[in-house]
């Protein structure tokens, strides 16, 4: 059965009758920290031999011996698969069969909707389906709260929106830099923008940011100079900036349209997740005020096939990238220029 997000964690944390739960998206990092969340709730001490069998693709074959295998040592048993696929169904279908409490772990990152595996789990009652998808806005904000609270850490809200809009789409990286935070806290700690700034270190995500807020607010200068730094001297990718790019236009152009419906400039960005940093807000509106919806949608068609194009073999995407941003900028001067 489906498992939906809001019962989610108490699935993980308290398993119960389940035989089997199923991870499957495009977040490995999420896939791995909910399997471990779950193989816990059975077995605290995951390095017991005898209550914990880990099968990598090439062990996927033992998954009926490991589910009705007894535990030497009493207590529940897990057998966590990783890399599963529409192969182990006929296992796990025999082993469900089998008289057992042994809770299965699948980690099937990638597995499609269709699949035959997870059209089987999605209506055994046995099984637990569950999504794990890349965190964005609020969703985020709490999931890196929740971090920081279990190793009793506070945040300010203006440092929590300066890690939210430069966390990754993976959660193992989120929780890296957290961890990392938590250290620099300590327990009872609490971090402010200047310690999150310190700790995270995303030079160069800083500079493709200020590339993409600059372009669009049509400061030719401040753009080329952040780009160039960011491609040349940062180390970011092309690629890395094509996206950078492309995430701002299209929060860009969800604020407009909140705006064309009648919103107020700052309303428009509040309701924004995450939220517009507050030191980019200035940037922000203005770029807000001269684009249309119509302009911002055709920057985002222009920036897609930008990637595109450097994604072609022997093609000068760092040229093209330079060049790409010089043209966001000559727009926006000149619609500003209009207004």
């Amino acid at each position: 059965m489906k498992v939906d997000a809001r019962s989610t964690n108490a699935t993980l944390q308290a398993p119960g009758t389940l035989r089997a739960i199923i991870l499957h998206g495009e977040d490995a990092g999420l896939i791995r920290e909910r399997a471990t969340t779950a193989a816990k709730a059975v077995c605290p001490d995951l390095q017991d031999p005898f209550r914990v069998a880990i099968l990598g693709r090439e062990d996927h074959d033992r998954l009926e011996e490991e589910t009705t295998a007894l535990a030497l040592t009493g207590g529940r048993r897990v057998v966590w698969l990783r890399e599963a696929g529409d192969s182990v169904l006929a296992a796990l279908q025999r082993s469900l069969t089998r008289s057992s409490d042994t809770l299965i772990i699948m980690e099937a990152p990638g597995l499609a909707s269709r699949s035959r595996l997870r059209v089987f789990a999605e209506k055994d009652r046995q099984c637990g389906v569950i999504g794990c998808y890349p965190e964005e806005g609020r969703a985020l904000e709490a999931a890196i709260r929740q971090m920081l609270s279990a190793q009793e850490v506070g945040i300010d809200p203006d440092a929590l929106g300066w890690m939210v809009e430069r966390a990754g789409p993976d959660r193992a990286a989120t929780r890296s830099e957290v961890e990392k935070l938590a250290l620099f806290a300590g327990r009872g700690g609490r971090l402010g923008l200047e310690d999150v700034r310190a700790c995270v270190g995303d030079a160069a995500g800083v500079s493709l940011e200020d590339a993409a807020f600059a372009a669009m607010a049509g400061d030719r200068r401040g753009a080329d100079a952040a780009a160039e730094r960011a491609l040349t001297t940062d180390g970011s990718s092309p690629i890395a900036l094509t996206r950078v790019l492309l995430s701002h236009i299209h929060r860009l152009r969800r604020a407009r349209l909140a705006m064309d419906g009648g919103a107020s400039r700052a309303d428009a960005m509040r309701q924004l997740r995450p939220p517009v940093f507050f030191k980019r807000t200035d940037s922000f509106g203005q770029a807000m005020t001269i684009w249309s919806a119509s302009a911002l949608l055709h920057a985002a068609e222009e920036t897609q096939a930008l990637e595109l194009a450097c994604k072609q073999t022997g093609s000068p995407d760092i040229v093209l990238c330079l060049r790409h941003v010089a043209r966001l900028c000559a727009q926006a001067q000149q619609m500003r220029r209009r207004h």
